[in-house]
């Protein structure tokens, strides 16, 4: 496969952005204790002449540039900083100094790659306006993308756009996918409570059993995707989890159930918390006991404007050729807190072939690391992007 190369500035910066991956993915923090992260991305942001903000949403960090041409416009570049709470198995040099912290995800190189633009773009400001680089603490599962935004994100760095990126093992190096509508699934957690009265497992008439109870709700929580969701859209029901029971001949008082639902709409996603808390008060009464019922939205689903993607697709496009860009892939039901700042402003999501993993490890895997050989694109897609909406020769917004 052949593609247009990196801009010569950035190619010249890829030993730079190695090293920076490299060093992240050595240090890992999760959510909300990115300190040496956030302070390293800090100090070379205002090495390098930026107008700098720390704090933001606890861990947070924007790097502010202006062009060197006259301009009303603003855009904002996010890229997530935090690693998960995994113990890498990896043996390479590069691999994770913090017991129990890994970065699994790629977020170390998101953050390298955007270092990279901001350096390239702060060396040669060739474009009008002002450009944004937001570095967002935990992503994941804990709403980075939220906190920065409750703390003033888009008061405090107003923006018309929003653009994010994600690297992705098993799609081709040197291929982007993106899709218009939404690309990332919303992403909830419930929690069911059954209570009974226990007692002897000989003797199950003397009492009233959860375990069986729990076991029905299990069953016919398959039904809300099988039969109660249009078979055109897409929804998961997951049972992840079960509690309950000490001893082998005694029915327990109480059992615990819990999981993850995913969904692509608002109406899909208010239907599976209706029928799922519908199911558990039903069925513990038909079993003769109660249940307490938890269902917690978390991250709204990530979806993309349709005139942004089409920007994005006509960048990526520039950079990579026709061929390599789908601008129509399929959604995953996986979840991305960049939804929150999708909920705010417009923009675009995109994912960056990272062909296939390390060892064929795939993301949030003990395994993973991130390619180094996609780098250079993620920072020209930047870059481009911010000379394709922001350049002199621009078409107004």
């Amino acid at each position: 496969m052949t593609y247009t190369g990196p801009m010569e500035r950035i190619e010249a910066l890829r030993p730079d952005m190695q090293a920076w991956r490299r060093d992240l993915h050595a240090h890992p923090e999760i959510a909300y204790q990115e300190e040496r992260t956030s302070g390293l991305v800090a100090e070379k942001l205002r090495a390098w002449g930026l107008d700098v903000h720390t704090g933001i949403g606890k861990t947070g960090v924007v790097g502010t540039l202006k062009g060197r041409h006259p301009g009303e416009r603003a855009i904002g570049l996010r890229a997530d900083m935090d690693a998960l709470p995994l113990q890498e198995t990896n043996t390479f040099e590069h691999r994770s100094q913090n017991e129990g912290r890994m970065h699994a995800c790629g977020h170390d190189g998101h953050t390298a790659m955007l270092l990279g633009a901001a350096k390239a773009m702060a060396e040669a400001p060739e474009f009008a306006g002002t450009v944004h680089f937001i570095f967002q603490p935990a992503e994941e599962g804990e709403a980075g993308a939220r906190a920065m935004i409750e703390d003033g994100l888009f008061q405090r760095f107003p923006v018309e756009s929003v653009w994010g990126l994600h690297n992705w093992p098993g799609q081709d190096v040197g291929t982007f996918d993106v899709r218009p509508g939404p690309i990332m699934a919303a992403t909830d957690t419930f929690r069911i409570t059954l209570t009974g009265h226990g007692g002897h497992g000989a003797m199950p008439h003397l009492g009233t059993d959860v375990v069986t109870a729990a076991a029905s709700l299990v069953s016919a929580a398959q039904t809300i995707v099988s039969r109660t969701i249009n078979p055109i859209d897409s929804a998961v029901v997951s049972v992840t989890m079960i509690h309950g029971g000490e001893a082998f001949n005694a029915i327990p008082s109480t059992v615990t159930l819990g999981g993850t639902a995913r969904s692509l709409s608002p109406q899909v996603r208010d239907t599976i918390e209706q029928r799922l808390g519908e199911m558990a008060h039903h069925i513990a009464a038909a079993h003769g006991v109660s249940a307490e019922y938890h269902y917690q939205r978390r991250y709204p689903p990530t979806v993309n404007a349709p005139d942004e993607t089409a920007l994005a697709v006509e960048v990526m496009r520039s950079i990579v050729g026709e061929a390599n860009v789908n601008p129509d892939g399929q959604p995953t039901m996986g979840g991305e807190d960049f939804a929150f700042m999708l909920q705010e402003k417009p923009g675009c999501y995109v994912r960056l072939g990272a062909g296939p993993g390390q060892a064929g490890c795939m993301l949030h895997n003990t395994g993973y690391d991130f390619n180094d050989d996609i780098l250079t694109l993620g920072a020209t897609y930047w870059v481009r992007l911010v000379q394709r909406l922001l350049g002199p020769d621009a078409p107004p917004a």
